[in-house]
C-alpha cells in the first residue's frame, strides 16, 4: 500500500489508510464547523460528566459551583452549596473529567504522531516503551521506596524520561535510517521494562500492593488531585502546541522520509523533535493515569474519516474528540458497576478491540 497522498478528481487519498475520502474541498471546507462542534461538545462534557457520582447534585448546582470556583460567582444561577458538596464536585469530580479529558487528548495526539512518523497505520503512544518505562518507575517507588518517598506518578513519570533516554540513545540520538528501526528499538524498550517490572514485582510484591499497582496500571483515573491535573495538562498543552507547529513536517513524513528531506524538511530534527515531544507527553499521561490503551490507536482513524488527513487539522480534532472520548468512558466506568469502580482502560480494551478489527478489515481493503 502506498503512503503517498493522491488526489483524483478532485478527491484526496488519505496516506495512512491508503483509501479515497471524500471530496477534498468539502472536506476541507466542514473541518472548521466540525472543530466547533466538538469543542462544543468537550464543554457541554466536562460540565455534564461532573454530575454523575453517589451524590444526587443538581446540574445547575453543579455549573455554580464550578463558576464561583474559577471567580465567576456573580453568574452562578444557585446558591452555595454546603461545604461538603462543594467539596465533592470541585476537589473529587471536576479534576477528574479535566484529567481524563487532558489525557484523553494526549493519547490522541501522540497515537497521529507516531502513526505518521513510523508510517505505521497500527502504531500508538506506547510504542517507543514509554510507558513500561513509568510502570517500572512506579513500581520502583511504591515497592523499593526509590526516590525517599516521591509520589507514584511522579515516579511514573521519572521512570517514562528514563525509558525514553535509553530508547534515543539506542536509535543513535535520534539519527536512524528506516521507521522500522524506530518500531523495533521501542518494541525492545518496552520489553525490557516490563520485564524489570515483573521482577520488582515477583520479589518484593505483596498480595496487596500487586493488587494496587495492577488496578493503577489498566488505566485508573481515581487519582485526580489538582495538583496531578495541573502538571499533566501544562506538560499536554505545551507539548501538543509544539507539535502543532510540526504539523507540515509530519504531512511531509507520509511521502516517506527521503521524500521529505527533497521537500526541504529536516528529517533528523523533525523526527527527533517528534519523537522528544510524544515521549514527554505519554510520560505525563501515564503517569497520571497508567497505561489507557486504543485511544491513540482508533481516535486518529476515527477523525480521517470525518475530516482531512492533513496534520493541521487532524491533531486539534483529535485530541477534542479523544478528549471527549475518554470522559465518557471513565464516567461509564465509575457509576456504571456501583459500587464497584472498573478502570477506564478496562473499558477502553473492551470497546477498543472490536473496533481494532475494523480498522484492520478496512487497512485490508
Amino acid at each position: 500500500m502506498s503512503m503517498n497522498p493522491k488526489r483524483t478528481a478532485g478527491r484526496v487519498e488519505d496516506p495512512i489508510n491508503g483509501v479515497e475520502t471524500v471530496p477534498a474541498r468539502l472536506r476541507y471546507a466542514s473541518t472548521a464547523a466540525l472543530f466547533a462542534v466538538a469543542a462544543a461538545g468537550l464543554l457541554v462534557s466536562v460540565v455534564v460528566a461532573s454530575l454523575f457520582g453517589s451524590a444526587n447534585i443538581g446540574p445547575l448546582d453543579v455549573l455554580s459551583t464550578i463558576l464561583r470556583h474559577v471567580g465567576l460567582g456573580g453568574i452562578a444561577p444557585t446558591p452555595p452549596l454546603p461545604k461538603l458538596l462543594d467539596a465533592l464536585v470541585w476537589e473529587s469530580r471536576f479534576p477528574r473529567v479535566l484529567l481524563a479529558a487532558t489525557v484523553g487528548a494526549a493519547l490522541a495526539v501522540c497515537g497521529a504522531v507516531l502513526q505518521a512518523v513510523t508510517r505505521n497505520p497500527l502504531a500508538d503512544p506506547y510504542l517507543l516503551g514509554v510507558s513500561s518505562g513509568a510502570s517500572t518507575g512506579a513500581v520502583a517507588v511504591l515497592l523499593l521506596g526509590v526516590g525517599g518517598g516521591i509520589s507514584l506518578s511522579t515516579g511514573a513519570f521519572a521512570g517514562g524520561l528514563v525509558s525514553f533516554a535509553v530508547l534515543l540513545a539506542l536509535l543513535g540520538g535520534g539519527r536512524v535510517a528506516s521507521p522500522s528501526r524506530v518500531v523495533l528499538t521501542g518494541v525492545l524498550v518496552s520489553q525490557f521494562f516490563a520485564a524489570l517490572t515483573s521482577v520488582i514485582l515477583m520479589i518484593s510484591g505483596t498480595a496487596n500492593s500487586t493488587r494496587g499497582f495492577t488496578y493503577w496500571l489498566l488505566g485508573a483515573l481515581s487519582g485526580a488531585r489538582w495538583e496531578v491535573v495541573t502538571v499533566t495538562a501544562a506538560i499536554v498543552l505545551i507539548g501538543v502546541l509544539a507539535i502543532q507547529f510540526l504539523a507540515p513536517a509530519l504531512d511531509a513524513f507520509t511521502f516517506g522520509w527521503d521524500s521529505a528531506t527533497a521537500l526541504g524538511i529536516n528529517v533528523t530534527a523533525a523526527r527527533i523533535w517528534l519523537i522528544v515531544l510524544t515521549s514527554i507527553i505519554t510520560a505525563a499521561a501515564v503517569a497520571s493515569s497508567g497505561a489507557i490503551g486504543f485511544i491513540g490507536l482508533l481516535v486518529p482513524h476515527a477523525v480521517r474519516i470525518l475530516t482531512s488527513p492533513m496534520h493541521r487539522s487532524l491533531l486539534p480534532l483529535s485530541a477534542v474528540i479523544g478528549a471527549v472520548f475518554l470522559i465518557w468512558v471513565d464516567t461509564f466506568a465509575r457509576v456504571a458497576f456501583t459500587p464497584h469502580e472498573i478502570p477506564a482502560g478496562v473499558i477502553t480494551a473492551l470497546l477498543g478491540a472490536p473496533a481494532f478489527a475494523l480498522v484492520l478489515k478496512r487497512l485490508e481493503s
